[in-house]
Order: C-alpha cells, then sequence, then structure tokens
C-alpha cells in the first residue's frame, strides 16, 4: 500500500467506508498508525452517534465476513481525506466539497432565518464547547473535559463528542451556525391531487371570498364522487400559505384597488416648496341638511375649498348648492385678492374644475376639445400651471384629510344638531331630519369653523412643532415670491366668460333672461364678444372683451319693471335722455354740414340739347272697349255651344246602355 505522496495504484477500488483495520493498514496522515489506537479514538471521539446534515449514522454495520462496523470518510481529518483522494481510493471531488463543507459549516443566511430558540440554544452550545476546549488546554484530556462538562451542565457525553465533532475544522467565526439544532420536519407529506388543488385555489380565490372551510368542504365533495384521497383542512391552509403569494390573494379576493393599497406609496415631501407656490383645490359635500338661499327642499351644500400644499392651511372657500366652476372660480377670486397668485394648482378631475371657465385652452385640459373661439380660462390667463388628481385616489389630494377634519368639526357640531345626516345611508343619527340650518347661519358656522381649523394649535409632523397652519403659512409667506393680482385681474377673476351674440338691430346683451345694454355697445352690433359677469349677482354691470382678449366696454343691466313702475320709468326715460346728450354731443363734435349748404356746393346743372328723330311715322290708335267687348260675347256662345255638345254626348250614352 502506498504511502502519503506516492502515486496511486492503478485497479484500487474506490470506496466512502472503512473499518478501523482498513484505516490503520492505509496509514493516513491525522490518524494511529494501528488498528487498537484508532479504536480508541473511535470510542473518544464517539464516531458511533455522529450524523451527517440529513441526521443520518455516518456509522454503518460492516458487510462481509468477521462482521464489525466501517465508517464514512467524512469522520477522517481533512489531511487523510485528502490523502485518500490522491492514492485514488476516493473521488477528489467528493473529498474537496466535503472538506469545504466542514471548513465553511451552515451559512450565517440560514442561520439568521432561524426562529429565536434555535439561535439562543446555538449560543448555549458554543457556550460549552468553548468550556471544554478550555478544560483540554488547562491539561486534561478530551474525555475527562468532556465528563466534567456533561456532570456540571447535565448533558450526555455522545451530546458533547457530536458537539465537538461539529465544530472541527470550522472557522471560529462559523461555529454559531455549525452548532445551531436543525430540526426537520418528520413523516411524508401528504399526498394531494393537483386537480383538487385548482379546484381549491380556483374556488378560494374568488372575488366574493368564501371562507377556507367552506372551499375544502366543496373541494372534499369532489374528492369523495372521485374516490380520490382527500388530505385534512389544516394540510391545504399550510400550502396555501406556503405556495400561493398574498399580493394574487389580495387582488383576486379583493380586487385591483385593495392590491394598489397594500404596495407602500409613494411620500412626498413639502420642504422644498413655500407659501403659494402650489394649491390644492376640491370639493366636499357637508353632511349637514340646509335650506337653500332660494328656500324649497333642504339640501348638503358643496364647499369648494383651497390649501396651500406647503402649511395644510385653508385660504379660500366658498359654499354653493352644487359644485360649479362659478364656485371654484369665485374661490379662486378670494384667493387672488387675499394672498395673490400661485404658481402651481392641483386640481380635481371633476367636472366643475375642468370647465373652460377655469381651464379653457390649457393644453393639458383633455376633457373637452379646445377651440379657437373659446374663452381663455382663469387659471391659463394667469399663467398657472395646472395638474390634475388622479381619479378616486384621495392619496393624491393633501385636502381630503383637511375635509376629514372639518367633517367632524364643522358637521358634528352641536350647532348643527338636527340637521347633521351622517356619513352614509346606513350611518344616520336617530334624529335625522329633524331640522334644517338657514344658509345664512351655515355660511357664517362654516367660516368660523376653517378659521378655527387654521388657527388650532399642536399640530404635529412635517416641521410644524406643535405650531398652527396659520403660523407656518406665515412664516413661509413672509418670505416666499408672491405675485399680486392687478385691478384688471382681479376684475377678471371674480367673473365668468360666456359667449355672446350682440344684438344686431339694438346692441344688447342677452344673458340669462337678462338684458344689459350701453350706448358704446352700438358700435359692436352682430359681434361675437366675451362677456364677464359675476354669477352671483347678474344684476350688476357686465364686461365685454374682443375675441383677442381686448377689453371694449362695460354694459348696465336693464331690469323688467312693473306696468306702472313709476320710478322704472323715470329710469328709462333717463337713459333715453342720456343716450340722446350724448347723441347731440356727438353731432355736435362731428360739426355736420346742413342740407342747405350741401346743396349750395352742388355745381350747376349743364344744358344738354334735346335730340331730334331721323324720320316719324304715322300710329294708329285702336277701340279697346269695344274690342273688350266682342271678345266676352264669344267667349259666353262657345260656352254655350261646349255645355249643348256635352248633353248630346250624355244622351247618347244612356241609349247605348240602356237607360243605366
Amino acid at each position: 500500500m502506498s504511502k502519503r505522496g506516492v502515486v496511486p495504484v492503478q485497479g484500487v477500488d474506490r470506496q466512502e467506508w472503512f473499518s478501523a483495520a482498513e484505516l490503520a493498514e492505509l496509514g493516513l496522515p491525522g490518524l494511529p498508525g494501528d488498528k487498537r489506537s484508532i479504536t480508541r479514538r473511535v470510542r473518544e471521539e464517539r464516531w458511533n452517534t455522529r450524523t451527517n446534515a440529513e441526521g443520518e449514522l455516518l456509522v454503518r454495520p460492516r458487510a462481509g465476513r468477521g462482521g464489525g462496523v466501517e465508517f464514512h470518510f467524512s469522520l477522517l481529518p481533512g489531511a487523510a481525506q485528502l490523502e485518500l483522494a490522491q492514492r485514488g481510493i476516493l473521488n477528489a471531488s467528493d473529498a474537496d466539497s466535503e472538506a469545504d463543507e466542514k471548513a465553511k459549516g451552515p451559512t450565517w443566511e440560514w442561520f439568521a432565518a432561524q426562529s429565536a430558540k434555535v439561535r439562543q440554544d446555538a449560543e448555549r452550545r458554543l457556550v460549552i464547547v468553548e468550556e471544554i476546549e478550555l478544560l483540554i488546554g488547562a491539561g486534561l484530556t478530551k474525555s475527562a473535559a468532556i465528563a466534567e462538562v456533561s456532570g456540571r451542565h447535565a448533558v450526555g457525553q455522545s451530546t458533547l463528542w457530536s458537539w465537538l465533532g461539529a465544530v472541527e475544522g470550522i472557522a471560529p467565526t462559523n461555529r454559531l451556525p455549525a452548532l445551531a439544532p436543525r430540526r426537520t420536519g418528520g413523516g411524508k407529506a401528504a399526498e394531494m391531487d393537483e386537480e383538487l388543488w385548482l379546484i381549491f385555489k380556483s374556488d378560494y380565490l374568488r372575488p366574493s371570498e368564501p371562507t377556507l372551510t367552506s372551499c375544502y368542504a366543496r373541494t372534499a365533495k369532489i374528492a369523495a364522487e372521485r374516490g380520490l384521497p382527500m388530505p385534512s383542512e389544516r394540510t391545504f391552509r399550510r400550502r396555501f400559505e406556503r405556495e400561493v403569494d398574498p399580493h394574487i390573494v389580495e387582488y383576486r379576493r379583493k380586487g385591483p384597488e385593495a392590491f394598489r393599497r397594500a404596495i407602500p406609496s409613494q411620500r412626498r415631501t413639502v420642504d422644498d416648496l413655500h407659501a403659494m407656490e402650489l394649491v390644492n383645490v376640491d370639493g366636499h359635500k357637508f353632511d349637514v341638511f340646509v335650506t337653500p338661499p332660494g328656500g324649497g327642499k333642504p339640501i348638503r351644500p358643496m364647499m369648494v375649498a383651497i390649501q396651500d400644499i406647503r402649511s395644510s392651511k385653508v385660504l379660500a372657500w366658498r359654499i354653493g348648492e352644487t359644485e360649479s366652476a362659478a364656485l371654484a372660480r369665485l374661490a379662486f377670486a378670494d384667493l387672488f385678492r387675499d394672498w395673490g397668485i400661485p404658481h402651481h394648482a392641483l386640481l380635481d378631475n371633476g367636472r366643475g374644475f375642468a370647465s373652460k371657465w377655469l381651464t379653457g385652452g390649457a393644453v393639458s385640459r383633455f376633457r373637452f376639445k379646445i377651440k379657437p373661439e373659446e374663452p381663455t380660462g382663469l387659471l391659463t390667463a394667469f399663467g398657472i400651471q395646472i395638474h390634475w388628481a388622479l381619479p378616486y385616489r384621495g392619496q393624491s389630494k393633501p385636502i381630503e384629510r383637511a375635509f376629514r377634519d372639518l367633517c367632524d368639526t364643522i358637521s358634528r357640531h352641536p350647532a348643527t344638531e338636527g340637521a347633521y345626516t351622517g356619513n352614509s345611508p346606513t350611518n344616520k343619527p336617530h334624529n335625522y331630519g329633524e331640522r334644517a340650518m338657514p344658509w345664512g347661519a351655515f355660511v357664517a358656522h362654516v367660516n368660523r369653523g376653517v378659521a378655527d381649523h387654521n388657527a388650532k394649535l399642536g399640530r404635529r409632523g412635517r416641521d410644524y412643532r406643535g405650531r398652527s397652519f396659520d403660523e407656518v403659512f406665515a412664516e413661509s409667506y413672509a418670505s416666499a415670491p408672491i405675485g399680486k393680482a392687478s385691478d384688471e385681474q382681479l376684475r377678471m377673476a371674480l367673473l365668468a366668460a360666456e359667449q355672446k351674440r350682440v344684438n344686431r338691430q339694438t346692441g344688447e346683451v342677452e344673458l340669462f333672461g337678462n338684458r344689459y345694454w350701453s350706448v358704446e355697445c352700438a358700435r359692436l352690433a352682430g359681434d361675437l364678444v366675451t362677456v364677464r359677469f359675476d354669477p352671483d349677482n347678474l344684476h350688476s354691470q357686465i364686461h365685454l372683451y374682443a375675441q383677442d382678449g381686448r377689453y371694449l366696454t362695460s354694459a348696465e343691466n336693464i331690469e323688467a319693471l312693473g306696468f306702472l313702475d313709476v320710478e322704472g320709468a323715470k329710469a328709462t326715460q333717463k337713459r333715453v335722455a342720456d343716450a340722446r346728450k350724448r347723441m347731440r354731443d356727438g353731432l355736435e363734435a362731428e360739426r355736420l354740414l346742413s342740407a342747405e349748404e350741401l346743396a349750395a356746393l352742388q355745381p350747376d346743372a349743364v344744358e344738354i340739347p334735346t335730340p331730334q328723330p331721323g324720320a316719324l311715322r304715322l300710329v294708329h290708335t285702336k277701340n279697346t272697349a269695344g274690342a273688350a267687348r266682342e271678345a266676352r260675347v264669344a267667349a259666353r256662345k262657345a260656352a254655350i255651344d261646349e255645355h249643348e255638345r256635352e248633353s248630346r254626348l250624355f244622351g247618347a250614352l244612356r241609349i247605348a246602355t240602356g237607360g243605366e
């Protein structure tokens, strides 16, 4: 038999299991050279109890004559394994992989995935192993050290031998994963028909969200009908939790929106914004019954509010019967008047905010087609960049949080008791519909509620630091570049735009059943103009603009008056008198010439000689009266002759038909 470093003998059978006698005969490095010493080492290191990663013993009965046991090569020192590989007795790949695996030990990734109890057991084993090694270093034999520690920690000596074997040849930094217990579930997995599994999954992953128990029961009936084995419900549950992605469960059972909410949303910061740089506008319907301004059936009012994104302060708001472009326009008018013009505006994707009164002419306004004659919207004219919020996505509109707070502080306020409707048809208070608040009282109540909302102290999050929205806004507003609106811009903001044709005859402009007129309108007769007006005060004057945006003139309202209204008649007479005076002043300014002056300025008439005919002929005049009389007589005679002819023809026919 060759020694270490000798070329392997050709024809030697490769093997993985060796008896003590065979190991002594091979003379491997790291092992004693005689059978007795090897047997003593086997006993001391408890080779009979050592197992591999799968828990299988690394010792087995020896087949053949003489009996005994034989040991797996992985129990041998690394140098002995390499020698066996060099001699060709052991595959080099097996020896290298075994040595590498032993040196590397279990991975830290595996160890990190274990439970806290497994990690605690590994730490306890490492302390015991280090204590054994400390006793060996103090002069005790390995057997004596193991016996000492076994009695002290109440751990079997065979167990301690296996722990020492587990860390043999492993770097100290990797000992903890190597000593961790590897508890594997026992038993064979229950057989499950794949078609039954598919039926169960399809039944459970339905929008109706059936319970797992009911789905299992229906699947069990199908299995019984087909004569297929059916594992327990717990087996189905464990496999479902192990194999099916939770996102699939969320999407199939709860829908796409629930699946979207199951994914972390984007978190935006406002640190780079200043006051009035970006505002958010949206509508909110109050859960309160209010009597409308003109009386009638109680309604739930709508509020259009504008919030500053940087500070969360509600800057402007208007209350109306419905959410409309006029309501939003008035809210923006208040914003421009009180605080200035923002750079950006985040709008809700609703009809009121996509109206041409607000966003007409905007490139990003896709709800309607952009026509050349369409009036320029308020925000477009002011150069405010428009951003649209995603439909049905409250997260993209920060003002929704403010509405939630206002619902509690305004709609559930003691002042609204009896008028509160509840936030859903199934959540009505027991005094539902008991009363309705007057419109004016409710508007004043909302104004107070919004002011309290802005002034509330103790705000947390962002950089509020216990301050109110008012204080945060004021701090940023003081140093922010704010665009102020001019008088002309404020006039445009307060009024809405509508295309109207000026009456061709009178110069009147009709709008919502009202008539408007001024002397200057005469120049615009028949023209198409843009009318700007205050929707809350249609009896005030309106302003007319050309199609290219030039201001033309204003027009006063011509009110319809009672038949005997003396004051109205006087006002009409005054309007006519003023028009006449202005007309007379205009005539004087023109300095027109009179008819006599114009006639005097005409040149004298030139006498033209009368032409003479070249030849003359005689013309005989007919007696036209006698000719007419003769024509009437001839016509009467012809009629009589025709009547006699028809009579004769009728008689002949009667004779031919036998008198029928």
